[in-house]
């Protein structure tokens, strides 16, 4: 776990400082959409079989074990209701709170956090995300919701009877 923490917290210091350096060079505008190159094709490609599960929620809990083993500390609660599948991710631990801070952000949200949901938007467009919670705003926790509409039930999906 602590290797795979330690890539996190590199990973995340890379991000920060890419994000930085263009920032001070182009503006944040140009920034955001640079860091943003490329990463909706990373979505699919990491999320697309955790999004192609009949629900959001089955998803979700199989990534449980991943987020745990960089030390998240990750919960998953299904929120569908009304035709709407959803579902809420939730962090208790954000290693990102003090690497931020290496770089001179006062907030890891919008390095990490927003780009992330900005891929997953671009990557996923019938599925809506949104950050309910931040733990660098006070929170105890972070809290990511995300919605589609829910899957149409097939005949095969329900058992046959005797």
């Amino acid at each position: 776990m602590q290797n795979a923490n330690s890539e996190l917290l590199e990973s995340a210091r890379k991000k920060f400082s890419r994000f930085r350096e263009l920032s001070s060079e182009y503006g944040e505008a140009v920034a955001w959409e640079t860091m943003l190159e490329g990463f909706p094709e990373l979505q699919k490609q990491r999320m697309g079989p955790l999004l192609a599960l009949p629900t959001l929620i089955e998803g979700f809990r199989q990534s449980i074990s991943i987020f745990n083993a960089i030390g998240m500390d990750m919960a998953a609660v299904d929120i569908s209701n009304r035709g709407v599948d959803a579902a809420l991710e939730i962090q208790k631990v954000c290693p990102y709170l003090e690497v931020c801070k290496e770089f001179g952000f006062d907030i890891p949200c919008h390095v990490i956090c927003e780009l992330d949901m900005e891929a997953s938007r671009r990557a996923f467009p019938e599925m809506k995300g949104e950050i309910l919670c931040r733990q660098a705003l006070g929170s105890p926790v972070c809290i990511f919701k995300y919605e589609r509409p829910a899957k149409k039930k097939t005949c095969t999906d329900t058992p046959s009877a005797p």
